[in-house]
């Protein structure tokens, strides 16, 4: 799986390169603004109630009045260390919900431009079709509301599990993790969508090279440590990278998928 998450992580800097040489910044710019400003709204949205989820649950499970009485120092910086453990576990849910609103909203274009990516590499003219395109977005939608449904029931289960002591302290990686991978799924499905691959059968392929969906994710969440920039990159690199990691270049040699699809 390193092997993967290495070549995943690769492609992107293949991916800057492919942009340049082939002149597709109309490509990247215009869902990258849509992106930045949607991203904003989610980021202000958690800021505006992260705190009173958390005081909710606080509140609920006795704990704080518990802290109140017990007026123990020791106690009240560990519930302090989960309050920060609660609220990053809570950020990769909001960003995990958002995420999915914007492969919904922004399946048509990810789609097209999966396809153009692969044209391009293989020097091939794909002749554009409406029909193909529609199966596509529809596809898209499908895996991105199913993905989300079992993203939430990690994340529930994550939430659940950050209040147990000391194993608590690793959920935040632990739904870094599960992010990271299904947010790469959802890159890596345009391919198997393209190459005739049922849902079944893209799970399993994808299931099979879990390091190529946990690395095209992972550096997406990267890529948010530059301010406006990289929310402006992020997506489109993520999907081209994802195409690049599974159908490699020219020097690349056969690549993982077409070996295994």
């Amino acid at each position: 799986m390193l092997k993967e998450i290495i070549i995943a992580i690769q492609a992107y800097f293949q991916t800057h390169r492919f942009i340049i040489k082939h002149r597709l910044w109309k490509w990247i710019f215009i869902p990258g603004l849509i992106y930045s400003i949607l991203f904003c709204a989610g980021v202000w949205l958690f800021l505006k109630s992260s705190n009173y989820a958390i005081d909710f649950v606080l509140l609920k499970t006795g704990i704080k009045e518990w802290l109140q009485q017990m007026q123990n120092s020791w106690l009240s910086w560990l519930v302090i260390f989960a309050q920060i453990i609660l609220y990053l576990v809570l950020l990769t849910f909001y960003f995990s919900l958002f995420k999915y609103l914007f492969l919904i909203v922004g399946s048509p274009l990810f789609a097209y431009l999966s396809e153009k990516t692969e044209a391009i590499m293989e020097g091939n003219d794909f002749p554009f079709s409406f029909k193909q395109l529609l199966k596509d977005i529809v596809r898209g939608i499908r895996i991105a509301l199913r993905n989300m449904l079992w993203q939430t029931v990690y994340a529930i289960s994550i939430f659940i599990l950050a209040f147990v002591p000391v194993v608590g302290w690793i959920t935040p990686l632990i739904g870094l993790m599960v992010e990271c991978y299904y947010l790469g799924f959802s890159m890596l499905d345009y391919s198997s969508e393209r190459h005739k691959l049922s849902t079944s059968q893209s799970i399993a392929f994808i299931g099979r090279h879990k390091g190529l969906a946990i690395g095209n994710g992972m550096v997406f969440f990267l890529m948010h440590l530059i301010p406006v920039l990289g929310w402006i990159l992020a997506p489109s690199y993520a999907v081209i990278a994802a195409t690049i990691s599974l159908y490699g270049n020219k020097e690349g040699g056969p690549s993982i998928a077409n070996r295994q699809l």
